[in-house]
């Protein structure tokens, strides 16, 4: 298959806002694709990737590094480029416009297959170590030098992870239904399992049955269940029924742990981010510690001092998340505990099915509690308000966040919000956003990204809603600080005005807020007033942020 047919669905997708025509329009390209006997690997293009959703390796190429590439492919100055894109804000589209400017094209050029671009773009991935840099911005000049105009466009726009064509997992999930002709629910559930489209893709074709196949596999990442909301003991027994099981909710991280068949431990966060390498001390506490030759837990791993014993807010352990360095002296300064609250595969079955009672049973079975090292997570079954409410109170008194509570006959729905298990936390308006943009600041605060544009999902699209200048702190002895935060940024530009700077949207925080007022400043048509930045969310992405459909219905909800 030639990647102009490739690039000309990503056109006819960007042509429409309208999701049910993406969806037709996917669905008649997938059955193409099944028919011509194509790659189903390259549904991952759809996703401006090369790799399964459940694989977190990323391209390496930065806008600067595009840059540089686009300048050696058309044979310009760097400089030229970049005063292109201060004026564009868009370098697939000045990719095109100096591929349409090319006085000629290459002696041995020839038309680009989809093969081609995903052979290159595979490289230009794994490449590491001395050299890399060069090598990177060959592969992609060489696409360059055989693009036509709009393929150039989108051959930059995949490896920046930009395809603006407005197409999210739901979207090819429908695709792919209607297609082949299947139930949507039955492909969510075998992509929640298997996080990678290309795997559910051949299963379609194949039809239901093959589908119904796809199973949890150690070793790789799932998207875990997500809990609902609730804001008394009352509300959440309505949603879980009576009795309920009920726990603490930990201020930490979540962490699936994998150990597969031939006795690797793997351990992944909620964001599907191999983080094995960041924790020795878990694996070796889950080697000593779990009984079972290959299994799949859910977890929440907690933070504490190692001298007091007292736990540590989150802030406090989300630096290890993100180290690659001086590993072993940041376990002696910041010890964790495992709380074990799940689980979901034990020596080759899968639990998912089972009630929650009876996979909580397991987690009680197969794990050694060791004090300040690991657990079962600690619950309490009833259906009376009072000692719920007590076991809240108590959580609350001990440091803990609130309590989680657990419909005891649910089974395990990854990926999604379905009543199953809610959250109760003292009562504060706290959401996930994700920064799009930032403002550099002033005086003392110069040289820093201290001001930042937030937004929420609308669909596969990111929507402001508002902007938050507090919360972050100057020093980081006082927490997560505005250079941090900077340095966060700073790679992610996208464009650039004076003062402020589009950011690719991929820093997630928590933000606490008064209330919503509507607003025509920003694009989701509200506003957060006096929001104010509780946490940098290194676990979480732009999936776990909240929808502009679960803001307009808290504006429904404030106004009655």
């Amino acid at each position: 298959m030639k990647y102009l047919e490739v690039v000309e669905l990503y056109e006819q997708l960007s042509g429409t806002t309208k999701r049910l025509e993406k969806t037709e329009i996917l669905g008649e390209f997938f059955r193409k694709l099944n028919g011509v006997g194509g790659n189903s690997k390259w549904i991952y293009l759809l996703m401006g990737r090369v790799v399964a959703d459940y694989d977190t390796q990323e391209s390496g190429i930065s806008g600067q590094l595009a840059i540089k590439a686009i300048g050696s492919a058309y044979g310009i100055s760097e400089e030229k480029v970049v005063e292109r894109f201060r004026k564009i804000g868009d370098l697939g589209e000045i990719a095109q416009e100096f591929s349409e400017k090319k006085k000629q094209v290459a002696l041995f050029s020839k038309p680009l297959s989809v093969d081609k671009v995903f052979e290159n773009l595979q490289k230009v991935m794994d490449v590491e170590g001395k050299g890399a840099v060069d090598r990177k911005i060959g592969w992609i000049s060489e696409l360059l030098g055989n693009a036509s105009a709009v393929e150039a466009k989108y051959v930059i726009r995949t490896l920046l992870s930009d395809l603006r064509i407005g197409v999210s997992s739901p979207t090819i999930v429908d695709a792919l239904a209607l297609a082949f002709e299947i139930n949507g629910e039955k492909v969510q559930e075998a992509y929640d399992l298997a996080n990678d489209f290309a795997l559910v893709f051949d299963a379609c074709a194949k039809g239901e049955k093959e589908l119904e196949k796809i199973g949890l596999v150690p070793g790789r990442p799932i998207n875990v269940m997500l809990a609902v909301k609730v804001n008394s003991i009352d509300e959440g027994f309505e949603v879980v029924g009576r009795p309920a099981a009920i726990e603490e909710k930990y201020d930490g991280f979540r962490v699936l742990i994998n150990k597969d068949d031939k006795g690797k431990i793997y351990l992944f966060t909620r964001k599907l981010e191999n983080v094995t390498k960041q924790f020795p001390d878990v694996v070796s506490a889950i080697e000593k510690n779990v009984h079972g030759k290959s299994f799949i837990l859910d977890s929440e791993v907690v933070g504490y001092d190692s001298k007091t014993g007292k736990y540590k807010p989150f802030e406090s352990i989300s630096q290890r998340i993100k180290r690659k360095y001086d590993i072993d002296k940041l376990v002696d300064e910041l010890p964790v505990e495992i709380n074990v609250f799940d689980c979901l595969y034990l020596d080759g079955k899968s639990l998912i099915n089972l009630g929650f009672m009876e996979r909580r049973k397991v987690v009680e079975k197969i794990i050694k509690e060791k004090e300040k090292v690991i657990r079962p997570a600690v619950q309490i079954v009833t259906g009376d308000d009072e000692k719920a409410l007590e076991f809240y109170e108590n959580a609350l008194e001990i440091g803990e966040e609130g309590v989680m509570m657990k419909k005891i006959d649910a089974p395990y729905q990854q990926g999604r919000r379905v009543g199953y298990m809610v959250k109760m936390k003292p009562e504060v308006n706290d959401i996930d956003l994700v920064i799009v943009g930032a403002e550099y600041g002033t005086g003392k605060r110069g040289g820093w990204l201290t001001s930042y544009i937030v937004g929420c999902r609308d669909g596969g699209e990111i929507v402001e809603l508002g902007k938050v200048s507090s919360g972050l702190k100057e020093k980081e002895s006082e927490g997560f600080t505005f250079e941090q935060m900077t340095n966060l940024l700073k790679p992610l530009i996208e464009k650039s005005e004076g003062t402020y700077v589009k950011v690719k949207p991929e820093v997630v925080v928590s933000v606490l807020y008064q209330n919503i007022q509507e607003s025509p400043s920003y694009s989701s048509g509200y506003a957060l007033r006096f929001p104010r930045i509780t946490r940098y969310r290194p676990d979480r992405s732009v999936k776990d942020i909240v929808s502009l459909e679960e803001i307009e219905k808290e504006v429904k909800k404030a106004k009655r």
